[in-house]
This record gives C-alpha cells, sequence and structure tokens, in this order.
C-alpha cells in the first residue's frame, strides 16, 4: 500500500493536473469564440483533445479513490495505465496516425505476412477503441496484400504506435508450398502522426504532380464511374501518395495532401536523426530500418521483441491483437 501511494504521488507531479485543468480552461475559452466550429474537423479534434484531457483527470481522482477505501488491486490496475501515459510527452505523442504495412521481397508469402500483420493491427485497433478509416489497399495477386494505408483516430495514439514501425519478421511453415519448407517473411510497418502544421516542411504546388483514376475500394458503382481516386507525386523526393477511401475526388486530395505532408515531415525527422547519429557513432541506417519483432511459429512458437527483449509463447494471442504488454514494454524503454 505504500509504494502505491509513493507511485501515484509521483504520477501526479508528473501529470500536473493543475496543467492539464489550465489546457481545458483554453480549449474551453476557444470554444465560445463565434468562428470556433468553422473549421469543423479543427473543432472537432479540440474538443476531442479536451475530453482526453478531462479523461486523465477523472482517471486519476478514481485511483486516488480506490487508495482510500484500500482496494489496491483495482488501484493498481487503473494506476499502471496512467504510468504509462506519463511516458508519452512527445510532440506528437497526442496525435492521430498514418499507419501503413508494406509486403517485403518474397513474393506470396511475404504478401500473406503483410495480410496478417493487418489482420493482428486491425483486432489491436478495435480491442483499444480507437477508430480507423482504410485508405488505400493494394491487394496481392494470389493471396495477401502489396500495401495497406489507413488513418487511425484517438487520443495518444502516435504515442502508442510509434515503436511498432519497422521490420517485421515471420518464420513458419510454408502454406503455399506442398513440401511445407519453413519459410522467412518480412513485412514494414510505418507510422506517420497525422502532421496539419510542420514549419520544416514546404509543398510547392510545382513539385506536385497529380493523378486521377477510378477507385478499385468498396462504395458501390457511384466510385466506380468517375475517376475520384488521386494519386499525388511529389518530384523532389520521388514519394507517392495514393487515396481511394472518399466518394468525392477533393477528399482524396485532401487526405492525400495530409500524408505527404506527414511523410515529407518524417523524412526531415530522419535526416536529422541520421545526422545526429553519425555525428556519434559514424553509422549509417538500413534502409528498411531495423528488424525489431520475429513472430516464430515453427519449429517452435515464439514472439520476441528484439529492443526491449519482451516474449511470448502465446503467438495466437498476439495475432488476434494481444500487443498491450509489447506495447507498454516499448513506451517504458524506449520512449
Amino acid at each position: 500500500m505504500a509504494d502505491l501511494k509513493k507511485r501515484f504521488e509521483n504520477l501526479q507531479q508528473r501529470l500536473n493536473l493543475e496543467d492539464l485543468r489550465h489546457q481545458i480552461k483554453e480549449i474551453e475559452r476557444e470554444s465560445s469564440q463565434p468562428n470556433f466550429w468553422q473549421d469543423n474537423e479543427k473543432a472537432s479534434a479540440r474538443m476531442k483533445e479536451m475530453a482526453g484531457l478531462q479523461g486523465e483527470i477523472e482517471a486519476t481522482e478514481a485511483v486516488e479513490k480506490l487508495l482510500v477505501e484500500g482496494k489496491d488491486q483495482e488501484a493498481e490496475k487503473k494506476l499502471k495505465k496512467l504510468e504509462i501515459k506519463t511516458f508519452l510527452s512527445g510532440k506528437y505523442d497526442r496525435s492521430n496516425v498514418i499507419f501503413s504495412i508494406h509486403a517485403g521481397q518474397g513474393g506470396v508469402e511475404a504478401m500473406d505476412w503483410a495480410a496478417m500483420l493487418k489482420r493482428m493491427y486491425l483486432r489491436y485497433f478495435e480491442k483499444k477503441g480507437w477508430q480507423y478509416e482504410v485508405i488505400d489497399e493494394v491487394l496481392g495477386e494470389e493471396a495477401g496484400i502489396k500495401s495497406f494505408t489507413a488513418t487511425v483516430s484517438d487520443s495518444f495514439v502516435y504515442g502508442y504506435l510509434k515503436h511498432e514501425a519497422g521490420t517485421h519478421r515471420l518464420v513458419r511453415q510454408s502454406p503455399f508450398n506442398a513440401d511445407r519448407l519453413r519459410q522467412t517473411s518480412f513485412a514494414l510497418v510505418e507510422v506517420l502522426p497525422r502532421v496539419e502544421e510542420a514549419p520544416e516542411v514546404t509543398i510547392r504546388d510545382e513539385d506536385l504532380e497529380w493523378q486521377f483514376f477510378r477507385a478499385s475500394t468498396q462504395g458501390g458503382q457511384n466510385v466506380q464511374k468517375v475517376s475520384t481516386a488521386v494519386r499525388l507525386k511529389h518530384k523532389p523526393s520521388g514519394l507517392v501518395v495514393t487515396c481511394q477511401s472518399q466518394r468525392y475526388q477533393q477528399q482524396n486530395r485532401k487526405i492525400a495532401m495530409e500524408i505527404l505532408r506527414s511523410k515529407l515531415w518524417a523524412l526531415a525527422e530522419a535526416r536529422a536523426a541520421e545526422e545526429k547519429k553519425q555525428l556519434k557513432k559514424g553509422k549509417t541506417m538500413a534502409a528498411w530500418g531495423t528488424q525489431i519483432r520475429s513472430y516464430v511459429l515453427h519449429p517452435y512458437k515464439m514472439v520476441k521483441d528484439l529492443r526491449t527483449d519482451y516474449e511470448t509463447s502465446k503467438t495466437d494471442a498476439v495475432l488476434d491483437g494481444g500487443l498491450d504488454e509489447f506495447i507498454e514494454a516499448e513506451i517504458v524503454n524506449l520512449s
């Protein structure tokens, strides 16, 4: 009990409830302005942020009440969740996310693995109660997916998911080979914050190349009859973004620009990190980034994070979206 109370006192200091209340009052002041709802998307995001701040205050007060009532176990569970959030203080940790999966080399095996990862993460999003919307998806010719992109929305989504970015490795008996040979497959997970404003990113109209085509995603005949889908290329960087989730072309253009801005921000961050790393260690980063996690289904069952050393033999549970322990270990050890 004494240890729990000490942890709770430390939590209160780190959270700074007075600062949270001040932020809530600031948003309330903004919302009272006549032009607040002119930008509905921005206004909704601010109101959602306020609800998140209020939720943190209420959760803290709930822990305090449980401690007073002597309900240690319940208090410890809620306290742990709050402690995890105190590590999420990065600039974009509260942001929504642009989440992508790309199959690595290896043909149908890699594409099937990418589809398995897609299912795993979507299950995780659902368990967390996060909202997601598929922006683009390219199916494999025989099975699986070549790539997948979605937006994910809720409080602290980027903070929770940012360390999931990197190469994921699967070892299993191949379901596509009659001899059931052991096969290793790779897929890349990309996690970007939805960046509305980035002073370090400049996008000029003359650097953009737009293409329009008929959407191949779900949406009915109306989507198929007109060229609503967009493909945007940023000529200086070579980045290409595709969006076909919305019914109207203008909506897809807006989302494509948002994704491009986030990707350019990530490039700028990567360059800065690379320069810093070279100055410190004289090393360069691999093009695909580091391999972060191995999923072994044969000859034994084990999922292991190669950075935190957290591992489990419950592979089915992990592939069904049971990622909480891995992500919490990342937040504590890598943030």
